[in-house]
């Protein structure tokens, strides 16, 4: 578990706070506490759901604990190039065997050219990561997340990940869990 030093939205309950990172997911302190018992005391959240009145029940994708990100991973370089003969560097980190990060990268990055690409192929790979830590960790998958991914690779307002940001930040719930 890490700190992390942005305020960002807590993906357990949204709201702005300095953010502790678990599992792939960033809480502030309220979501992380009750993050904790779910993962180390199971039963006593089962419990302290009926309690409660709550419903809560263990399904089959419960038992699927994620595994969580390391700081550091053993990666594979590929090189290729596109259609223009521009080379690209793909780097595949990997947990185990399994891909759970995918980073794309050219000596040209500077090339204006290439700008809007580059912000487009940064988004593309962040979604890519964020879906293979789902498939090979377990990660949870959220709108929150998705939003966050387009947000930190955009480089420049009204780039393509800005517009996908604005128009899905539409659909994401309020309070009341409806659409706002």
């Amino acid at each position: 578990m890490k700190k992390n030093a942005d305020m960002e939205l807590c993906d357990g309950c949204g709201t702005s706070a300095l953010l502790t990172e678990k599992n792939g997911n960033e809480f502030c302190p309220s979501c992380c506490q009750v993050a904790e018992v779910l993962s180390n005391q199971p039963d006593l959240a089962i419990k302290l759901a009926k309690l409660t009145g709550s419903e809560f029940e263990r399904s089959d994708t419960d038992e699927q604990n994620p595994r969580e990100l390391p700081d550091v991973l053993d990666a594979v370089r590929y090189r290729t190039r596109d259609r223009e003969q521009n080379t690209w560097y793909v780097s595949v980190s990997e947990m185990e065997g399994d891909p759970v990060e995918i980073f794309a990268s050219t000596a040209f990055d500077r090339d204006q050219h290439l700008q809007s690409r580059i912000s487009n192929l940064t988004t593309i790979t962040r979604l890519i990561s964020l879906i293979l830590r789902h498939v090979f960790l377990g990660e949870v998958l959220t709108l929150d997340k998705t939003l966050k991914q387009l947000h930190r690779s955009s480089r420049q307002k009204n780039d393509l990940p800005d517009m996908l940001s604005t128009v899905l930040s539409n659909y994401r719930k309020n309070e009341m869990g409806e659409n706002g």
